[in-house]
């Protein structure tokens, strides 16, 4: 899902629905993490909207998420290559649809939480060039 309008950088709660659906649109036909994704989310009317405060709160600051990411994620079955598929697709959804500070300030994010996840999981980090964040709002 490409912005048809000029590409400009993440501004809004409408260009962070435009990234969390354009990536799981993406997301949810790659042949590594479609699979994860149907395990894990039932209710996609429910986790989307989640996906968005949760994006907002980190990229505008908005105080409506309330929750913990990382315990959804601590007993799915995730290896190193999972995390590098989801940057990728994270990465890529950024480049086409945004430009400016708040893409690469998201990109840098999403490292961020891709790595502590995984020290968090016991999997080592495919890359050590991360900071961990307080992303939970609990």
């Amino acid at each position: 899902m490409m912005n048809s309008t000029a590409i400009v950088d993440i501004q809004t709660p409408r260009d962070i629905r435009l990234l969390v659906d354009s990536f799981y649109s993406k997301a949810r036909e790659d042949e590594l993490l479609a699979p994860i994704f149907e395990h894990a989310i039932s209710d996609w009317k429910h986790h989307l909207p989640t996906m968005y405060q949760f994006w907002e709160r980190l990229l505008l600051g908005s105080t409506d998420y309330i929750g913990n990411p990382f315990s959804k994620h601590i007993n799915l079955s995730l290896e190193n290559f999972h995390f590098t598929r989801w940057l990728e697709l994270f990465n890529q959804t950024l480049d086409e649809n945004f430009s400016g500070t708040k893409k690469e300030e998201a990109k840098k994010l999403a490292g961020n939480i891709a790595g502590s996840f995984q020290l968090r999981m016991g999997i080592t980090p495919t890359n050590n060039d991360f900071e961990t964040i307080n992303y939970s709002r609990s």
